[in-house]
This record gives C-alpha cells, structure tokens and sequence, in this order.
C-alpha cells in the first residue's frame, strides 16, 4: 500500500510540476503573474469530463454545498491543487523505519 501511496503521490507532483513550468513560462512571456485555474487546465486536456464531473456534483444530495466548495478549488492554480494532495500521499506512503547509520569500523 505504501508503493501506491508514493507512486500516486510522485505523480501528481510531477504533473503539478509540468502545470507550474507552463504556469512560469507563460508568465515571463507576458511579463506578470500568471495561473492558470485548474477548470481552464482540465478543460484543456478535456472538456467533456468536467462538465461531466460538475453535473455529478451539482446531482448528489449535497449539491448546493458541493458546488461553491468546487468552485472554488476550480478556480485554484491547478499546479496547487495537485501539489498539495500529491506531498500529502507521498508522506503518507514513506518509510516508516528510522535509518541507522553505522561506521565502517562497526561492521
């Protein structure tokens, strides 16, 4: 479980990686701060999921609760959002043993 824990975790910082070199790059060409919201990424990559994923939410029992919660994590930074799960899980899937260093004249 550990494995999928860091693996998952390992992958989501690396596409919040790739997210935030786009977010840089187009930043220094237009000379400002610019993040690009994860709707605007998703919809990139593809658009008939998220509206797929936004009908599911506003559909569930708690869809008027769901909706301004997923709003606003939509309206985040997508290189934030994918961060921030993927640090967690990568920790949540770490060693758990304390490493012991030993001299070589201890062997």
């Amino acid at each position: 479980m550990r494995l999928f824990l860091r693996l998952l975790g390992t992958w989501l910082l690396g596409v919040a990686l790739i997210l935030l070199i786009i977010d840089g790059t187009r930043s220094l060409g237009a000379n400002q701060l610019i993040f690009t919201s994860l709707s605007e990424n998703w919809t990139w990559l593809n658009a008939e999921s998220l509206a797929t994923v936004r009908e599911f939410l506003a559909g569930r029992f708690f869809g008027m609760v769901l909706e301004p919660i997923s709003e606003a994590v939509f309206a985040m930074p997508g290189w934030a959002v994918l961060a921030v799960p993927g640090a967690l899980l990568a920790w949540a899937g770490r060693s758990r043993k304390t490493r012991l260093f030993v001299r070589h004249d201890q062997i």
